[in-house]
């Protein structure tokens, strides 16, 4: 039997479960906030064009405002500075659309301490338990976070001093961008980084280290939960804006079940 057909065997048959890691759009979704002077991407809109009604009788449509940053999304390189001259959304190769994942899950360290940062020591103690890191793959970084997307607060968890999300170090960025074989990290909080990002030395590391390295991330992924430590493929399909940066994105993950 040809690959692809015992592929689509295996799905019919439940042997393959599709996990859908995106989280729905709507104006309530949480999106980033930038303090002044910076400027800020729209929340996700929905205006009605027609339903069935003298504007369009027999169809329904919408016209949709929203950022290329909002909600489940694909960070292209030329998103960060460090990448402004690497590639833009469109650019994606369609291979690098499908790749192996894992999953590191840090959802019990995060609950105990939102401002929880990623090592690169806490990568090897994963790797000696389960192997290395996918060659041209995903590392999933489960913190338990997206149990708060249903409220803007609650998702990026700011007080006075700015938001309090779980994110990399700085030394993690540059290994997972410099060393590691990944061609991308996802994460369930509205960006890569961690909420206290701006204030580290350099700021925003995983946006400069990654993007600058020209692989890219994944963010506000739903269902970690439901996916294995190792064994998954993950399918991120962004819209191919010409020159955008990025896009919200529809991210699915194949699973093998007995």
């Amino acid at each position: 039997m040809p690959v692809l057909a015992q592929f689509m065997a295996a799905l019919r048959a439940g042997a393959i479960e599709v996990v859908d890691l995106t989280a729905p759009l709507s104006p309530q979704t949480p999106v980033i906030q930038l303090p002044e002077p910076f400027g800020n991407t729209s929340p996700f809109s929905l205006t009605e064009i027609s339903r069935y009604d003298e504007r369009g009788p027999a169809w329904y449509w919408n016209n949709i405002t929203t950022g290329e940053h909002t909600g489940t999304h694909f960070d292209a390189p030329v998103h960060w500075a460090t990448g402004r001259d690497g590639l833009d959304v469109s650019q994606v190769p369609p291979a690098h659309l499908i790749a192996p994942a894992v999953v590191l899950d840090f959802s019990a360290q995060a609950a105990g301490d939102p401002d929880f940062l990623l090592e690169v020591e806490h990568i090897k103690a994963w790797e000696a338990e389960h192997g290395p890191l996918p060659d041209r793959g995903w590392l999933l970084y489960r913190t338990g976070w997206d149990a708060r997307s249903g409220s803007q607060r609650e998702f990026l968890n700011a007080d006075e001093a700015g938001p309090h999300t779980p994110g990399v170090s700085p030394d993690c960025a540059r290994w997972l961008a410099l060393e590691s074989p990944l061609l991308g990290f996802g994460v369930e909080t509205v960006g890569t980084d961690a909420g206290a990002a701006h204030s580290f030395d350099p700021p925003f590391p995983c946006h400069a280290a990654l993007l600058g390295a020209g692989k890219y991330g994944l963010t506000q992924l739903q269902n970690l939960s439901r996916l294995p430590a190792t064994g998954s493929v993950v399918i991120a399909g962004p819209l191919p804006i010409l020159a955008g940066s990025g896009s919200p994105c529809r991210a699915l993950a194949l699973v093998e079940r007995a």
